[in-house]
């Protein structure tokens, strides 16, 4: 039987940066079941990899339900160091919109090279499913280990070898898993309309609100505002995927199609436009409002002509105009689970410690990333969950050492 001070199970992300963060001071071993490492990281932004948000740390935790849980991990590993790992290595960066950082060869593969080129003094072995962990930690009855770290991801993207048996490793509870971040299907059929891009609107369920572009697809919505959006719906929903990964709802949503105008802004521009425009074609009116794509299908939608001047519509059908404008609803009944992008959910937190990510019921016995009950919206924040407690985890393990 091999031993090891350390054997770290998953080579995503957090993974390979807990190896790195333990391996400088112990003997150190990472199982990985693909025959490859960070196969998830190779898609990460479009294949780009959006490392991180170089937001202030104090602004990037209000971005998180779990800030004062991430706050130890975001300050052990700030950006500065995790870029610096990086540029250390001759990698370097571009910052865009929402200071999002992506490598300036734009590629998730340079990323993944220097990660790979760190793990020198770690142990790898590919291929290797980790199917049990007995007491005093051993695995698979062939590897024994003082101390544990698992870092084996969520359940989306099932291609990237994640597997619901990760959750049962250990007896660590672990809460309701759900989709994240991911595509909504409405129960109108949109496949006339797809490829049609909202931009700058803000989306709203119930009491919430996101901004950001929504894209209709040929089975419902996607785009930033709707893949932010979807934790919430998500989160509000009693389901649990690890018991059926079919998922069906009947819910609500409201596209505010003009987020810069109020009601009362847009009623008081209708009237005055109404006036003095009043031999245009509300289609061609509507051009300041919408995407022109958009329009007909608007239209249809309210019941009014394209081609009807404004002033010949009376005051009902402005005020419908109006009240769509602010308040375009969609039936959603279900997520396109294929494509959710992380898991909302995972081991509990309060069995974690946060300055460790050690288990406070198991000695020895740490997690990462998105196994763990954490998660944000898109723009690199993900990742930055990754790294920064991973290398708390391996950090934490290592000095244990000593």
């Amino acid at each position: 039987m091999k031993e090891y001070d350390i054997a770290v199970i998953g080579g995503g992300p957090a993974g390979m940066m807990a190896a790195i963060a333990a391996g400088k001071a112990s003997k150190v071993i990472l199982l990985e079941k693909n025959p490859d490492l960070g196969i998830k990281l190779l898609l990460t932004g479009g294949g780009r990899c959006n490392i991180t948000n170089n937001k202030p740390i104090k602004k990037l935790l209000n971005s998180f339900d779990n800030k004062n849980f991430l706050k130890h991990s975001f300050f052990t590993l700030t950006n500065e160091k995790l870029l610096s790992i990086f540029e250390d290595r001759g990698l370097g960066f571009i910052e865009e919109d929402d200071n999002r950082i992506f490598p300036d060869t734009e590629k998730s593969s340079d990323v993944l090279k220097v990660l790979k080129d760190c793990l020198d003094d770690v142990v790898i072995s590919y291929n290797y499913e980790v199917k049990s962990i007995r007491d005093n930690f051993i695995i698979n009855d062939e590897i024994k280990a003082d101390r544990i770290i698992i870092a084996t991801g969520g359940v989306t993207y099932p291609q990237t070898g994640c597997s619901p048996n990760n959750y049962f490793l250990t007896s660590q509870p672990i809460t309701d898993i759900k989709y994240g971040l991911v595509p909504l299907i409405t129960k109108k059929d949109l496949s006339d309309i797809a490829g049609i891009t909202l931009y700058d609107v803000a989306v709203g369920y119930k009491k919430i609100k996101v901004k950001g572009n929504v894209l209709i697809s040929h089975v419902g919505l996607t785009g930033p505002g709707i893949i932010n959006l979807s934790n919430e719906i998500s989160k509000d929903l009693s389901y649990d995927i690890l018991e059926s990964k079919e998922v069906e709802f009947d819910e609500m949503i409201a596209i505010d199609l003009c987020p810069d105008f109020t009601r009362d802004e847009l009623k008081e521009k209708f009237t005055k436009d109404f006036q003095d425009k009043g031999k245009t074609m509300v289609k061609n009116y509507l051009k300041m409002f919408l995407t022109n794509s958009f329009i007909d299908f608007f239209l249809g939608e309210i019941n009014l002509g394209g081609e009807t001047q404004l002033s010949r519509i009376n005051k009902k059908s402005k005020n419908r105009m109006i009240e769509n404008l602010k308040s375009f609803p969609f039936e959603v009944v279900s997520f396109n689970d294929r494509l959710a992008k992380v898991t909302i959910g995972g081991v509990d937190l309060s069995n974690i410690n946060p300055k460790t990510m050690e288990s406070t019921s198991i000695p020895n016995l740490y997690f990462a990333g998105e196994i763990l009950d954490l998660h944000g919206p898109t723009g690199g924040y993900n990742l930055k969950i990754a790294f920064s407690t991973g290398y708390l985890a391996g950090l934490s393990a290592g000095e244990k050492q000593f």
